[in-house]
C-alpha cells in the first residue's frame, strides 16, 4: 500500500504544541492501573472519489511510532463492486518493511525483487524494502469484500540498506477459554512466528467470545497498540472505540483484553522502542531531508518522470517510461555514486499499469520525527 496523499503531511514534532504529545484526535483514558492513550483514525482515500478509503491511526501528531511500527492503515469491510477495491500501481519504498494482513478478500502482490504473491486472509505478507523496492497491489477479480490492515515498520540504522525480499507465513491458530489468536510477527500467547524482523516486534489478530477476559504476558521493554476492529474493546480497563487505537507504553508486563455481550476482534502490535529519529515522507523512511530527496529523484528518473541527476547511470539517456529492455541490460552493472545498485528500484514485469509519480518535495527541509516518551504512566493514586 502507498500513501497516495499528493501532499503528504509534514509534522514538526519539535513545536511547543507537540511537547506533551497531545493533538486533535488524541485522548487519554484511565485504565485499571495505567493511563491508556487513544488515537482516533483519520480517513485517507486511496485515489479518486470512488476509491477505497482507509482509516489511518499512525503516524499522527500525538504518536508517530509504536516500537518500530510507523504506519497502520485499516480498511474495509469494503464492497469492491462500489469502490473498485485496491488498485495501487507500482510505487517505491525504502528503509522499511510493509506487513499486510487480511480478514477477507485477496490481493495480488508484484514487486521488483522478482516476487509475485497472493495475499490471503490469515496469512502474513512481509515485504522488506531495504535500499529500495517497487511493488503493486491489486485486489483479485474474485474478491467481493476487502477487509484488513497494512502496517509498516522502520528499519534500524544497521539494517536500512539490506537486500529487498519477501516473506510469507500462515500462522497456526492458538486457542484458550473463549479466545483464539494468530501471531503473524514475533511471540505472543505461546506462539512464535518464524518471520524475521530487524527490530523486536509483535503483531497478532485476536478474537474473544462474549464475556471473555484474556491476560497476555508481554516484555516490560515493549510498548503496544491495540486496534479495535469493528468493535469496542476493553484494553487494560479502558474502552477503545471501533477502529481506534489504544496505546500502552513500556513498563507494562501484562495486557488484559476483555469484552461484554458481543464478541470482539482486535489487532495487537508492539515492540521495543526504535529510539531513532526518522524522516518519513510519502513511501520513504530515511534519516534526513537529503536522503528522501535523493531517493525520490532516483525513483522519478528510473520511472521516466524526471531527468536524472549528476552521477546517475541514466545521464545521457532520455526516458519517457520506466527503464527496461536493452538499455537496462546495458546499464545493469552500474552503481550510483554512493554504491547503491542500479536500478535502485529494480525491474518490473512488462504489461503492468504505469508507475505512480512521486509528489513534489516540500519547499522547507523536513525534520525528523521525535516520538513522545514511551514509558507507561500510572494513573493517579486517588483514582485507583
Amino acid at each position: 500500500m502507498t500513501n497516495l496523499d499528493p501532499n503528504p503531511e509534514l509534522i514538526d514534532y519539535n513545536m511547543p504544541e507537540q511537547a506533551e504529545g497531545l493533538a486533535p484526535g488524541f485522548a487519554e483514558k484511565y485504565g485499571t492501573d495505567y493511563i491508556v492513550e487513544v488515537l482516533e483514525p483519520r480517513a485517507v482515500p486511496l485515489g479518486g472519489p470512488r476509491a477505497m478509503t482507509v482509516q489511518r491511526t499512525i503516524p499522527q501528531r500525538a504518536r508517530s511510532l509504536i516500537g518500530a511500527w510507523c504506519f497502520l492503515d485499516y480498511f474495509g469491510p469494503d464492497d469492491v463492486a462500489r469502490s473498485g477495491g485496491m488498485r495501487v500501481a507500482r510505487h517505491p519504498h525504502t528503509g522499511l518493511a510493509t506487513v499486510s494482513w487480511l480478514f477477507e478478500g485477496r490481493i495480488d502482490h508484484i514487486d521488483s525483487a522478482g516476487n509475485w504473491a497472493l495475499v490471503r486472509p490469515g496469512e502474513v505478507n512481509l515485504m522488506s524494502a531495504g535500499f529500495g523496492i517497487t511493488h503493486s497491489e491489486h485486489s483479485t477479480s474474485d474478491t467481493t469484500i476487502l477487509h484488513g490492515v497494512q502496517l509498516w515498520y522502520a528499519f534500524p540504522e544497521e539494517h536500512r540498506f539490506t537486500e529487498p525480499h519477501l516473506d510469507q507465513y500462515r500462522p497456526e491458530t492458538v486457542t484458550g477459554d473463549g479466545w483464539e489468536a494468530k501471531v503473524a510477527i514475533g511471540s505472543l500467547l505461546g506462539s512464535t512466528s518464524p518471520v524475521e524482523t530487524y527490530s523486536p516486534l509483535c503483531a497478532a489478530e485476536i478474537r474473544l467470545e462474549p464475556h471473555t477476559t484474556l491476560n497476555i504476558d508481554v516484555p516490560a521493554e515493549h510498548e503496544h497498540g491495540l486496534l479495535a476492529v469493528e468493535c469496542t474493546a476493553n484494553f487494560n480497563g479502558a474502552l477503545i472505540e471501533e477502529n481506534h487505537l489504544g496505546y500502552l507504553g513500556t513498563g507494562v508486563t501484562q495486557l488484559q483484553l476483555s469484552c461484554g455481550e458481543h464478541p470482539i476482534r482486535v489487532m495487537l502490535v508492539g515492540g521495543e522502542p526504535l529510539n531513532e529519529d526518522i524522516v518519513m515522507w510519502w513511501n520513504f523512511v530515511g534519516r534526513s531531508h537529503h536522503e528522501i530527496a535523493r531517493w525520490r529523484q532516483r525513483y522519478q528518473a528510473e520511472m521516466g518522470f524526471e531527468p536524472p541527476a549528476e552521477g546517475s547511470p541514466l545521464v545521457g539517456h532520455d526516458l519517457d517510461t520506466a527503464i527496461a529492455g536493452p538499455l537496462l541490460d546495458e546499464l545493469l552493472p552500474s552503481v550510483y555514486p554512493d554504491g547503491t545498485s542500479f536500478p535502485q528500484y529494480g525491474q518490473f514485469p512488462p504489461d503492468e499499469p504505469p508507475p505512480l509519480p512521486a509528489p513534489a518535495l516540500p519547499t522547507l527541509p523536513m525534520k525528523p520525527r521525535q516520538n513522545p516518551p514511551t514509558a507507561a504512566r500510572r494513573k493517579p493514586q486517588e483514582d485507583r
